[in-house]
């Protein structure tokens, strides 16, 4: 679980590294993408009402990211085979990463603890990280709407 008195890493800090399988039996990692932009976006699980309202409003807004050269991550704890039947269900053609360990969320700091009918648990927050192709984290958007979601992005990616 994210560690409270350690620093999240914001705007103009480095991104940490990654290399997480992903839907369509491909992997995904930072080495990969270097000398690219990408956004990471940290959703809860796969296949609910708010998640499949911002993946969809992502995959919308494909080609006009895909023109701006920015390539797109959704980061989940579910494992690979759920990853795979969300994105086969709804047409997405953007990798879904598994973080199933959550050891990325944790560097993010989106692995928090949330309360729900009286219920403590841990779980991922809603959250987003535009990288520019220098690998520094250029825009953060936390606990975001899912339905406002791809037009921050796409704004916030024109700019880079």
């Amino acid at each position: 679980m994210s560690d409270p008195a350690r620093a999240l890493p914001g705007i103009g800090d480095p991104a940490p590294a990654f290399d997480l399988p992903a839907s369509g039996g491909t992997s995904v990692s930072s080495s990969k993408l270097a000398g690219r932009p990408y956004l990471l976006y940290f959703y809860p699980k796969a296949d609910t009402p708010g998640c499949t309202t911002q993946a969809c409003g992502i995959q919308e807004a494909l080609p006009q990211l895909g023109k701006l050269d920015l390539t797109v991550i959704g980061v989940s704890p579910d494992p690979v085979p759920a990853l795979d039947r969300f994105a086969g269900k709804f047409g997405l053609t953007f990798p879904l990463a598994s973080d199933a360990g959550h050891v990325l969320a944790d560097a993010y700091g989106v692995w928090v603890e949330k309360s729900m009918y009286g219920r403590t648990y841990f779980g991922m927050e809603r959250s987003s990280f535009l990288v520019d192709s220098e690998g520094r984290i250029r825009a953060v958007w936390r606990k975001v709407k899912p339905a406002d979601h791809a037009s921050l992005v796409a704004e916030a990616a024109a700019g880079l």
